[in-house]
């Protein structure tokens, strides 16, 4: 393993430097954006994409511009509004969170890193990153991005291990700036910058403000040696038929019978499997023997 030479200070110099150079104009980033805003940017931008974010995020801004407005419609609008995002359990917590913004906290975002962590379907991450964006906090704030990030200029490996260890986990808090505001910062500034340069796959090192003082370059990029990081698979997976059979029930408006979610899928199995799977995520409903809705 090699060592860093570089001082924190001057890691965060560089990096934040960079970011007010390079950083995207993403709306949730906007000086307007409320806590709210945030809080659905985070559960959104969870395993997809930014660009993919964008124009989902613009349209349920623009339905339900706070928690109050969300939580007075039924859990299937929010997976219905979820369209296809993918992983839409994360549309049923949203939801779920702002219920509990709505009776607990007078329907704003609570500031209190404690509460955040306590709503629905917030965990580490999110707690963190909320309070961090949406409210200037100082707090380690892990994503696969910051964790690669990481992994390279200090530990000098090209990837993090596959799950967030303690080790990790110290080592962000040891690198993490004195100062709320500054602090917030460089967490979305390294988050930053392990989406657009130092990224999973052709990192651009020579572009890379860390590029002199990055251990995995003094290390001479030695290649990753851990367990096989495997892509994630998606055609002719019972997540695709999720997909289909949801797709199914959010153009539907009302009850779907059993026999236009059969179509979706040939195999009656995996179609079973997969609807049961809705069933017992909440995502769906069974009205009757045969007929299924979005939860009401």
């Amino acid at each position: 393993m090699v060592a860093i030479n570089a001082t924190p200070s001057r890691l965060h110099s560089a990096v934040i430097g960079w970011y007010e150079a390079n950083a995207r104009d993403l709306p949730w980033r906007d000086s307007t954006a409320t806590p709210w805003a945030v809080m659905v940017s985070e559960f959104m931008l969870q395993q997809t994409p930014v660009k993919r974010v964008l124009p989902a995020y613009a349209a349920w801004m623009e339905r339900w511009p706070t928690p109050a407005r969300l939580a007075a419609d039924a859990p299937g609008e929010a997976v219905r509004m979820w369209g296809r995002l993918g992983y839409p359990r994360r549309a049923l917590r949203l939801h779920g969170a702002a219920v509990a913004i709505t009776e607990q906290h007078g329907g704003q975002v609570p500031e209190d890193h404690a509460a955040l962590l306590a709503l629905p379907g917030v965990g580490e991450y999110t707690a963190a990153a909320v309070a961090s964006f949406a409210f200037r906090q100082r707090h380690v704030v892990l994503d696969t991005n910051v964790r690669r990030v990481f992994a390279r200029a200090v530990t000098g490996v090209e990837y993090p291990a596959q799950a967030t260890t303690a080790a990790e986990r110290r080592t962000a808090a040891a690198y993490l700036p004195e100062g709320d505001d500054r602090a917030a910062t460089w967490a979305v500034a390294v988050m930053e910058l392990g989406a657009l340069v130092c990224t999973a796959r052709g990192p651009e090192c020579a572009d890379c403000p860390l590029f002199a003082d990055c251990a995995w370059q003094k290390a001479g990029r030695p290649p990753y040696e851990g367990p096989a990081r495997r892509g994630q698979t998606y055609e002719g997976t019972d997540r695709q038929v999720r997909g289909k059979l949801l797709a199914v029930l959010r153009e539907a408006h009302g009850e779907v019978p059993q026999a236009r979610l059969d179509a979706v899928w040939p195999d009656a199995v995996q179609r079973a499997r997969a609807l049961d799977g809705l069933v017992a995520d909440g995502l769906v409903e069974p009205v009757a023997q045969g007929v299924y809705r979005l939860p009401g």
